[in-house]
């Protein structure tokens, strides 16, 4: 699986943007979907879990979908199988986000297309704490 073909100003011009909703955010500590929005959390993004089965992580609250979050978001990080990426950039559309990131090994053509038509950015199989940690 190819990443998308974003260059490196363009992945820099994305870590400017601050308010990043988790989709499918760990309560387990060793799991890339905990400690990838730890880090960022540490780094000064404004972390929205979005994890129905947790009320709490990180001491942040959770939403039971990407719909329940009520302030702006800029980043939709999914950490979901791929086969299950579509319905969440479904709802993550109604959002308005301006990315939709999908993790390393994470990767849905048909998603990905269709948040592109609503203008939004799609980056897909790169790790946030890799690439942040390479630019930063």
């Amino acid at each position: 699986m190819d990443r998308d073909s974003h260059t490196d100003e363009e992945i820099k011009q994305i870590f400017s943007l601050k308010n990043v909703a988790v989709i499918g955010m760990s309560k387990n500590q060793e799991k890339a979907a905990h400690y990838v929005p730890k880090y960022l959390s540490q780094n000064g993004y404004n972390i929205m879990p979005v994890n129905p089965t947790a009320d709490e992580i990180l001491d942040k609250k959770c939403y039971p979908s990407v719909e329940d979050i009520p302030e702006p978001i800029d980043i939709v990080d999914v950490f979901r199988p791929s086969d299950q990426v579509l319905p969440v950039v479904q709802q993550a559309i109604k959002m308005k986000p301006k990315v939709i990131w999908l993790q390393e090994g994470i990767h849905n053509a048909e998603a990905e297309e269709l948040a592109r038509q609503e203008g939004i950015k799609v980056v897909f199989n790169r790790c946030m704490l890799a690439e942040h940690q390479r630019l930063f």
